[in-house]
């Protein structure tokens, strides 16, 4: 029993050492590769509804009925192909756009238009599937703007919202032809919001002196640790007043069916009401509207995955063991504390 006891010993160790080996030589090797320069991953989605298809229809399908129905898509595909005038085929591209307070998908949103309008073939139609709740003003103004290359095209732009198209978010929606969302979608908050904590009492309670000086009346307007005044105050709302008034006149060209007097004070609206403000056209999810479109074109999607470095994944898998030992010690604490 102690040779087994010794044995074991012996065993965890030189595990231990070979995997401390391995880690190093990963992240030797994992320092040295170039930077990632994956592209866009594309899912041909008539291909992955059909399989999906397939795979239910032979699980609760006869043999008998099985054969009945490859024997008919047989028959269906000799037909289509004896005819003469074959119909043009028509390509759907679908985007994804999940938005942060920096819109920061919007750089890789930039580079897959951009390989969608170099393509030569026909593009029926681009739909962009966006989820944000806003954010900086700039940041998505330029998301928007990338929309907008689509529409300078003439490629009939649709947006899809699922969840949320807020602020921001609804700008981006604004550029469609056509905005399609959930029932229960979030959608409007056409308004602009600040926030500026001051710590200015703080610091003279302390007796500590704070100097801001610019060189511009308007350089700076409030500011965290000066003392700010009524004057910085009123620059400060003109500037946030001015912006809303970009962003009024934004949704008004390019929905015009909208009274953005009514709509542009900053409250939301879900999408079974959204519709009756003229903020979306249609009420129908995303899954629903894609599946239609599969039924008469090739609808692709698109999505940007960058792949991990060797140092990343062994990252994740210690940022996992690293939690689940948390969790395990806290556990261990819960129930000491219920029986001491």
């Amino acid at each position: 029993m102690e040779f087994i006891s010794e044995y074991g010993m012996f065993l965890a160790k030189a595990i231990t050492v070979i995997i401390t080996v391995v880690v190093i030589i990963g992240l030797s090797m994992g320092s040295s590769e170039k930077p990632d320069e994956s592209m866009p991953k594309i899912t041909h989605l008539n291909k992955k509804l059909a399989d999906l298809k397939q795979h239910f229809e032979q699980k609760v399908l006869t043999k008998d009925e099985l054969k009945a129905k490859k024997k008919a898509m047989k028959s269906e595909e000799k037909a289509i192909s004896k005819k003469k005038d074959q119909p043009e085929i028509k390509r759907v591209y679908v985007l994804d756009f999940n938005g942060d307070i920096k819109a920061s998908q919007a750089k890789e949103m930039k580079d897959q238009i951009t390989a969608l309008l170099s393509l030569d073939t026909l593009i029926a139609e681009v739909v962009v599937k966006v989820e944000s709740g806003g954010g900086m003003v700039h940041q998505y103004g330029f998301a928007s703007s990338q929309l907008g290359r689509i529409k300078a095209k003439g490629i009939p732009l649709t947006v899809c919202v699922d969840k949320v198209a807020a602020s921001g978010g609804y700008m981006m929606a604004a550029v469609a032809d056509k905005i399609i969302a959930a029932p229960f979608a979030v959608l409007g908050s056409i308004g602009v919001i600040a926030q500026v904590p001051n710590f200015n009492k703080v610091l003279k309670k302390n007796d500590i002196d704070f100097e801001v000086h610019t060189a511009g009346e308007y350089k700076r307007t409030l500011t965290m640790l000066g003392e700010n005044t009524d004057k910085a105050r009123d620059k400060f709302k003109q500037d946030l007043n001015d912006v809303h008034i970009l962003f009024k006149d934004f949704v008004v060209n390019h929905r015009p069916s909208v009274d953005v007097e009514k709509v542009a004070n900053g409250d939301v609206w879900y999408g079974q009401k959204a519709i009756e403000v003229n903020l979306v056209d249609e009420l129908k999810t995303s899954d629903e509207y894609l599946q239609n479109l599969a039924k008469t074109a090739d609808v692709y999607l698109i999505s940007h995955q960058k792949k991990k470095t060797l140092p990343q994944k062994l990252g994740v898998a210690a940022q996992a063991s690293i939690s689940k030992g948390i969790e395990t010690a806290i556990e261990k604490m819960s129930f000491q504390k219920w029986f001491f």
